[in-house]
């Protein structure tokens, strides 16, 4: 017999199944790009919050690793006589040319390499606290970016890689995002997951009790860099061309926005932040037009529908200020109204 949140997520499974298939089926391209980008969107965010709003640390490290995954599955992908046409500052790396993979094999060695390099960080960067430990993972992404642009036998530098092909749909973007909310779902409610919130609540009384708090700060930071990997990887194969300037701090701020907007903590929070700020910075993009307001024709206002994106931040952040969910996951409020709100 199965337990009502075994029902819980068969049903999410099966209307993300259908979703995926719906929205392929009959809606345009533009809005099929929206909904792709909505959907790396949303694994970079729950796998981010997993560290950051799960575990409690203060990490800024999410286009480093971004970037890794983009760029491995994107020199696993471009083909030998696109790189060789490609490389204008400097000639490649013979074993850069001879790099090639399928799309899957690219996306999970984008995953590993950043999950890898997550473990051996893990090391000093867990040596500090709080904002030291922001200010060391800040500048393992600024890293990052300045190898991409000063080893240009590799990533072709400033220039980035170009003509990737566009493995990236909807089924593969939906897919995927699915699967890293179930995981990050699992693990946050096993006894790993009980060792991070203990981690995030009270460090040194969790120690006290005897819970390995570097073990389960490894093992959040691993699984976050591993699915912002596979996010990066498939952020290029949907953009068919990156570049270091794609992947500067911008991008971890943008994420953090998120996962704060939906509530640390909450994975449906962080669900729920990335299609508030993906799609709704999307859908407000009729602001920037002329428009006709009670008979006034108004003038185009570039970047009119940023100053109302901004507002309503800001008002959400003043009536929600622990975001839209709190630490609260969808199944707390089923559980909430079937005691009648008490």
């Amino acid at each position: 017999m199965l337990k009502k949140e075994q029902w819980l997520k068969i049903s999410f499974v099966a209307i993300t199944v259908w979703f995926i298939w719906f929205s392929n089926s009959h809606f345009d391209e533009y809005t099929i790009r929206i909904l792709n980008n909505i959907a790396i969107f949303i694994i970079l965010a729950v796998s981010y919050n997993l560290i950051n709003g799960v575990t409690g640390q203060f990490s800024l490290e999410p286009n480093g690793f971004v970037a890794i995954g983009a760029y491995v599955a994107a020199l696993l992908l471009t083909s030998p006589e696109a790189k060789q046409y490609q490389y204008a500052i400097v000639d490649p790396y013979p074993f850069v040319l001879t790099l090639h993979a399928n799309f899957v094999v690219a996306l999970l060695l984008g995953g590993a390499f950043a999950a890898s390099l997550a473990a051996c960080l893990s090391f000093p960067v867990f040596r500090v606290r709080g904002d030291y430990l922001a200010i060391v993972t800040l500048g393992f992404g600024f890293i990052i970016k300045i190898l991409a642009i000063n080893v240009p036998e590799v990533t072709n530098g400033s220039l980035g890689i170009n003509d990737i092909p566009e493995f990236s749909n909807l089924y593969w973007t939906g897919g995927i995002a699915m699967i890293a909310v179930i995981v990050v779902l699992n693990i946050i409610n096993s006894k790993f997951g009980r060792a991070m919130k203990a981690v995030r609540d009270d460090e040194d009384a969790a120690i006290a009790m005897g819970v390995n708090t570097f073990k389960a700060k490894t093992l959040a930071f691993c699984t976050s860099a591993f699915f912002e990997g596979v996010g990066g990887g498939l952020l290029a194969a949907l953009l068919t061309s990156i570049s270091p300037d794609l992947f500067d701090f911008f991008f971890t701020f943008q994420l953090l926005i998120i996962i704060v907007l939906g509530g640390l903590g909450s994975t449906t929070g962080a669900i729920i932040g990335t299609v508030l700020v993906m799609g709704g910075s999307e859908w407000m993009r009729f602001l920037d037009e002329p428009m006709n307001l009670l008979g006034y024709e108004t003038t185009a206002m570039p970047g009119m529908r940023m100053v109302v994106f901004s507002l309503g931040l800001i008002l959400i952040m003043l009536f929600a200020r622990e975001g839209v969910m709190g630490k609260r996951e969808l199944t707390d409020l089923l559980k909430w109204r079937r005691k009648g709100g008490k």
